[in-house]
C-alpha cells in the first residue's frame, strides 16, 4: 500500500515511517522543509513538500496514496487554539479528499480528552465541557464525523507518554525542570497515574490500524495503564540526586509552568480492547525500565 504521512519526521511519525516500510509499504512523508525532506529520503520514504496549513498540498497527498496516517501536529502551547483549528481543517480537507474511495484513514487523538479518576476504555466518549485536551476535541469530532459518513476513519488515542529514543515531550521537560530547580516534584500524593506506550509499540498499531482498523473504530495506543506520577519523579531523583518533593496544587503552576495542567492530570487508560481487535502485543520496555537505562539523562 501507498501510505501518504504527515508527521512523517516527528518522533513517533517517523517511527511509523519505518514500521510501514519495513513491513513492505511505500510511504509518501509530507515535509515542510529541505532537512525534513532530506531526513525521509534517508529512510527510504518519497518526499510530498507541503504543510498542514497548505491545504492544496494535503490533497496532492491524498491523491497520490491508498491510505493516510495522520500523526501531524502544530505543538505551540503559546496559541494552542490555533494549532487545533489547524488540525481539524486538515482532518477535514483529507476526509472530504479521500470520501468514497474506501481507503484507510488513521487520525490521532489523546487519551487526556477521556474523563480522569477511572480506567477509560476505547467506548469512551469525549465530554465536550471538559477543559483538558480541548484543542484535540474539533479533530475528533471532525473524525467522528467522516466515519458516520461511512467512511473508513479510525482514531489512535495516545498517552501522555509517547517514550523510547529521540523524546523530547513531556518527560525531558520533567528532567529539565528538575536540572534547574535542583528538586525533582510530583503534585500532591502522586498518586495520579499516566498511561504509557514505547514509540516502537505504537508505530506498530499505527500500521495495524491502517490495515485493519474499521471505520468508527478507537483505538488506543496504551502500553501501561497508568503508573503512579510520584514513581516517575522518584526515578529522576534519583537519577539526577536530587531531592524528591510534594508540590501542592497551587504550587504546581509556579513549579511547573504549562506543564503542571497535565502532570496532575489522573488519566488511567486501557487498551485491552485495541490489543485484542487487532491483535497488538506490546514488546518494548515500560517508561519506568527507559527511564532507568539512562539515556533520558544524557547531555543533550
Amino acid at each position: 500500500m501507498r501510505v501518504f504521512v504527515t508527521g512523517a519526521t516527528g518522533f513517533i511519525g517517523s517511527a511509523i515511517v519505518q514500521e510501514l516500510i519495513g513491513a513492505g509499504h511505500q510511504v509518501l512523508g509530507l515535509a515542510r522543509s529541505e532537512a525534513a525532506a532530506e531526513r525521509l529520503a534517508a529512510i527510504g520514504a518519497e518526499v510530498h513538500r507541503g504543510s498542514l496549513e497548505d491545504h492544496d498540498s494535503l490533497k496532492r497527498g491524498v491523491a497520490a496514496s491508498e491510505g493516510v496516517i495522520h500523526t501531524g501536529f502544530i505543538h505551540d502551547f503559546r496559541n494552542i487554539a490555533a494549532s487545533g483549528e489547524t488540525d481539524r481543517s486538515a482532518i477535514e480537507t483529507m476526509g472530504k479528499a479521500l470520501e468514497g474511495s474506501g481507503r484507510p484513514f488513521v487520525v490521532t487523538s489523546v487519551t487526556v480528552l477521556l474523563a480522569p479518576g477511572y480506567l477509560g476504555t476505547e467506548d469512551d466518549v469525549l465530554d465536550p465541557e471538559r477543559p483538558m485536551g480541548a484543542h484535540r476535541r474539533g479533530s475528533d469530532q471532525a473524525a467522528f464525523a467522516l466515519a458516520s459518513r461511512g467512511m473508513r476513519v479510525s482514531l489512535v488515542r495516545l498517552p501522555p507518554s509517547v517514550h523510547g529514543d529521540g523524546d523530547y515531550g513531556f518527560v525531558p521537560a520533567l528532567i529539565r525542570i528538575a536540572r534547574e530547580k535542583g528538586i525533582s516534584a510530583y503534585i500532591g500524593d502522586g498518586r495520579n497515574r499516566w498511561p504509557a506506550v514505547h514509540r516502537l509499540d505504537v508505530a506498530r498499531l499505527y500500521r495495524l490500524a491502517l490495515e485493519k482498523g474499521p471505520a468508527g473504530a478507537t483505538f488506543h495506543g496504551v502500553a501501561e495503564e497508568g503508573m503512579p506520577t510520584r514513581d516517575i519523579a522518584e526515578v529522576i531523583g534519583r537519577r539526577l540526586n536530587v531531592p524528591v518533593v510534594s508540590k501542592s496544587r497551587d504550587e504546581a503552576a509556579a513549579h511547573f509552568g504549562w506543564l503542571a495542567h497535565f502532570f496532575g492530570y489522573d488519566n488511567p487508560t486501557s487498551s485491552t480492547r485495541t490489543q485484542k481487535q487487532l491483535a497488538w502485543v506490546p514488546r518494548q520496555p515500560g517508561l519506568i525500565s527507559d527511564l532507568e537505562q539512562g539515556r533520558y539523562f544524557e547531555p543533550v
